[in-house]
């Protein structure tokens, strides 16, 4: 037996809006469903391999770890939220659950309230303050993630070359006031763009055992065009080497005097780190020339929605 998805949020729905009164029943939760008990019963063990009366004390149980591990308020209060008669019964449930007493994780607390999420066959949570979590509706790995990094450097970096058509050539040359020494000299904006774009160049040229690329067109039309094949060319090689699971494959880096070996796992983490440093100094350097409409660069937004596009 399965259930749709409408269905089975509809269950969860009602099942949240329960948690608020512990002494809510299956039997109630069926009659808002317009359900039979017993077809209740069977919907929700479907789609959430767990009986409605197990599923809720799972819930308030996880509720009340997080309030034990968030809150300064007494064990019998947040018993009785959860629904327990005593502090005795509320300690017992809870030991069963995580091994300790209420008061020995109030001591010493997880890292996060993920840690306190009790084993479950569908990956439905209690979601602090007051909902829950579902599953992912797929699954990422690591290299999902450092593909998406990639890609999304590249694209910010296009985007970056098309905001300096805005600006004079003074302005690109301008030197950037905060910088990091130890990554570039004297960095301007132009300076930094440059850097991005023949740091794809470079790692191009020595995977294909070449020398180090020509560099000397530095203008704005030069650095769109440099990048949109560079560019097109790292973004494909991170995602063959990922693909074919060659992280640990080692290769000789023909550009510098004497070759050095490295792996490629090795040089993505490079290129990714040292471009979003630079990444971030042109940002801010367009942000300082009044182009705003970048924010800071964060990949932060374009990972989430990856991840939540399913």
């Amino acid at each position: 037996m399965s259930t749709d998805p409408d269905t089975f949020h509809r269950l969860l729905a009602l099942v949240e809006t329960s948690l608020d009164d512990p002494a809510s029943s299956p039997a109630e939760l069926a009659r808002q469903a317009y359900l039979s008990r017993f077809h209740f019963d069977r919907l929700v063990a479907a789609a959430t391999g767990e009986p409605p009366g197990a599923l809720r004390r799972r819930l308030l149980l996880e509720r009340a770890a997080h309030r034990v591990t968030t809150t300064a308020t007494g064990l019998l209060d947040i018993a009785v939220e959860a629904g327990y008669g005593s502090h005795e019964a509320f300690t017992r449930a809870f030991v069963a659950a995580y091994g300790r007493t209420p008061s020995a994780v109030r001591g010493d607390p997880p890292p996060t309230f993920r840690d306190l999420e009790l084993p479950c066959p569908s990956d439905v949570h209690y979601q602090p303050p007051g909902g829950l979590r579902l599953p992912a509706d797929r699954k990422e790995s690591a290299m999902d993630v450092i593909q998406q990094l990639v890609d999304h450097h590249v694209s910010v970096l296009a985007e970056i070359i098309e905001r300096m058509r805005r600006l004079p050539q003074e302005t690109l040359d301008a030197p950037i006031a905060v910088s990091v020494e130890t990554i570039d000299d004297r960095p301007t904006l132009r300076s930094v763009v440059n850097a991005m774009v023949t740091q794809e160049e470079h790692w191009l040229s020595a995977l294909r055992g070449g020398g180090w690329p020509d560099e000397s067109d530095r203008s704005v039309d030069g650095l769109a065009e440099r990048h949109r094949v560079a560019g097109a060319g790292w973004r494909a090689f991170v995602a063959r080497t990922l693909a074919e699971g060659r992280l640990a494959d080692t290769f000789v880096d023909t550009t510098c005097e004497p070759p050095i070996t490295h792996s490629l796992g090795g040089t993505i983490g490079h290129v990714i780190t040292f471009a979003a440093v630079r990444r971030t100094l042109a940002v801010g350097a367009l942000e300082s020339a009044g182009i705003t409409d970048l924010g800071a660069g964060d990949p932060r937004p374009y990972l989430d929605s990856c991840a939540m596009s399913g």
